[in-house]
């Protein structure tokens, strides 16, 4: 994230490091514990393992997510939430409790 970059509020910089379809869902699903890289991509539906990558990279530098490489063959890598990245997490469930009766309302399919 830029740190030059002026805000008006909070809300700017925290949705520049979750911006996007992707990163709040896969911090969602690092929330409990660590996760491998290929379950990471099942827990995520419809995400490409490309996309997958580089969100994570990005999320790790901005120091939301933590990678950690087993030295095995074949390398095993876990992904996990920092506690900053924790903290983002507990923030975010207001908004996902909010989403979910949102869609509601409007009649969605139940979340």
């Amino acid at each position: 994230m830029a740190a030059s970059k002026p805000f008006n509020c909070g809300i700017g910089p925290a949705f520049e490091v979750i911006g996007g379809k992707w990163k709040a869902v896969i911090l969602y699903e690092l929330q409990d514990k660590p996760v491998r890289t290929g379950e990471l991509r099942r827990l995520v539906g419809g995400i490409t393992e490309k996309m997958l990558i580089q969100q994570l990279r990005e999320m790790e530098s901005d120091g939301l997510v933590r990678r950690v490489v087993y030295p095995e063959v074949p390398p095993r890598v876990e992904y996990s939430a920092t506690p900053e990245g924790a903290a983002l997490n507990k923030a975010l469930g207001p908004i996902a409790e909010w989403g979910r009766k949102y869609a509601a309302a409007r009649g969605h399919v139940e979340i």
